[in-house]
């Protein structure tokens, strides 16, 4: 197939979920190639809702497209940004854009959930129908799946041993961002292309304004570099409590791509050097840590796809007999559980877009334990409002937390809200700031509003379970589904 009006042959560059041009894989083979580069993003707002996507990502994205494009203008690169509806209509767009600009090869990096991973392989499929190559990078890790392996070429299924390999694989192989190659080659094309500045047009899909979090490249790299000046070193004492800016911040950046893991692990060793020593009591360390967990999730979506289909790690927990109490999910949707850690928290989400990640782990305990919910149904309503909404890590997380994953808290493990309340944010701070109608209860009675005696006079609501019971009924739930796994197996 290929174009007899455009003469000269052109490369593709294909983003994804890797919006910058720094330490961009595919983007420095594109480079490579010496031929002419055309930028191509493919919007899907109708895959997007059936991702469950957040708007204020989408928006995100968008807003990070227009500095992504005046980025590659400088290297002579322009950017098309095409909206269908989904990934199979994606498919037919490369390969039209292919016909459009005689290309001879398309350069991507990886993406892991299993609907992503089929659109690559139709697209592969269909290029090599028509002799384009297609060459598909692991980017988004610092080590590459399958990379980490027991001795017997298993992925590990419990973080502790993965989290030791990983940092013996990473000093045997260091995976360092790779400086950006510059200029590229210009063709006709790519002059008229360049030449015709146009805005990228707002996509098909509800709008929520994500400006509180900037796209621009020095604002980025200068949150990282705060990051590993000024908090890094403290990150284990302070990252569990809300009220503290203790943590990086930096999630929604990697969501999207607009910063890359290996920059984050690069940027700790140059302040901390020892980081990837085992030391719990070290703030580098700790923050090293939750960098190989996004390693450890990513890694087990790509050997276990099944996780992309709404599966549990541990299969007896499919038997487990969840609750379907449509008043108490809205309840904790709405952040209006009478429990006021978790309702400071899902305010927060709503309004922001973010959750600390403490509290990730406190509300998705109480919507599993505490109401007996379908893990599920909270995975996709974080998936719907998180501007860092990553599949793998939100899947890890809850299931993690619903005791259904691998490497889960144990079930007979349950949080109590008020407990952990009272432990990361002792005084309120936090919940005073997002619960309002609790803005004057004393501290003695802030994560217990309704045992104040002016109570009454507080418009907030009563907690909706008694926390002592729900434990008890979550932890008979998952016995007995663990016994009839026994049984039946």
């Amino acid at each position: 197939m290929t174009n007899k009006t455009v003469k000269e042959q052109h490369v593709i560059i294909w983003f994804r979920s890797d919006l910058r041009v720094v330490d961009n894989t595919a983007l420095n083979h594109a480079i490579d190639s010496g031929l002419p580069i055309i930028a191509l993003f493919i919007a899907t707002p109708m895959q997007w809702h059936q991702h469950n996507m957040a708007a204020v990502q989408v928006d995100f994205v968008h807003r990070r497209l227009q500095v992504l494009k005046q980025q590659l203008v400088k290297q002579n690169i322009p950017l098309q940004v095409i909206e269908v509806n989904d990934f199979s209509e994606s498919v037919k767009v490369i390969e039209q854009v292919c016909f459009d600009y005689n290309a001879v090869h398309v350069f991507a990096n990886k993406q892991y959930p299993i609907n992503e991973h089929k659109r690559d392989i139709a697209v592969g499929e269909l290029l090599a129908k028509n002799t384009i190559k297609f060459s598909i990078f692991d980017d988004n890790y610092i080590l590459q799946p399958e990379m980490v392996l027991t001795r017997d070429g298993e992925l590990f299924k419990v973080f502790t041993p993965f989290r030791n390999a990983w940092i013996k694989r990473f000093l045997l192989s260091p995976s360092y961002p790779v400086t950006n190659k510059g200029d590229t080659v210009t063709s006709d094309v790519v002059i008229k292309l360049l030449s015709a500045c146009h805005q990228i047009k707002a996509f098909n899909y509800p709008i929520i304004d994500s400006v509180l979090w900037p796209v621009d490249e020095e604002t980025i790299a200068q949150r990282l570099e705060t990051f590993c000046e000024t908090k890094a070193e403290s990150y284990h004492q302070n990252r569990d409590f809300p009220a503290i800016d203790g943590t990086s911040c930096l999630s929604p950046y990697l969501a999207i791509g607009a910063l890359s893991a290996r920059q984050c692990l690069h940027q700790l060793l140059q302040h901390f050097p020892n980081a990837l020593e085992i030391n719990k009591d070290d703030g580098a360390f700790t923050w090293l840590n939750e960098i190989v967990w996004r390693e450890f999730y990513g890694h087990l979506l790509h050997r276990y796809p099944e996780l992309s289909q709404h599966q549990p790690f541990q299969k007896f927990t499919q038997f487990v007999k969840w609750k379907d109490d449509a008043t108490l999910l809205k309840a904790w949707q709405e952040g209006k559980t009478g429990f006021p850690i978790v309702d400071a928290a899902m305010r927060q989400l709503r309004a922001t877009g973010w959750m600390h990640n403490r509290l990730r782990m406190i509300t998705a305990s109480f919507l599993t334990k505490d109401l007996l919910c379908d893990w599920r149904v909270g995975e996709q309503w974080f998936m719907q409002h998180l501007i860092d909404g990553d599949f793998a890590s939100n899947n890890g997380g809850w299931q993690w937390a619903a005791s259904t994953g691998t490497d889960a808290q144990p079930y007979f493990r349950v949080f109590n809200p008020t407990l952990q309340g009272q432990r990361f944010d002792p005084k309120g701070d936090f919940i005073r700031t997002w619960v309002k109608e609790l803005e004057h209860v004393p501290d003695k009675y802030i994560h217990t509003p309704h045992q104040w005696a002016s109570a009454e006079s507080l418009n907030y609501p009563l907690p909706i379970v008694d926390h002592k019971e729900a434990r008890l009924v979550a932890i008979e739930s998952f016995k007995q589904a663990k016994a009839y796994m026994d049984i039946h197996q």
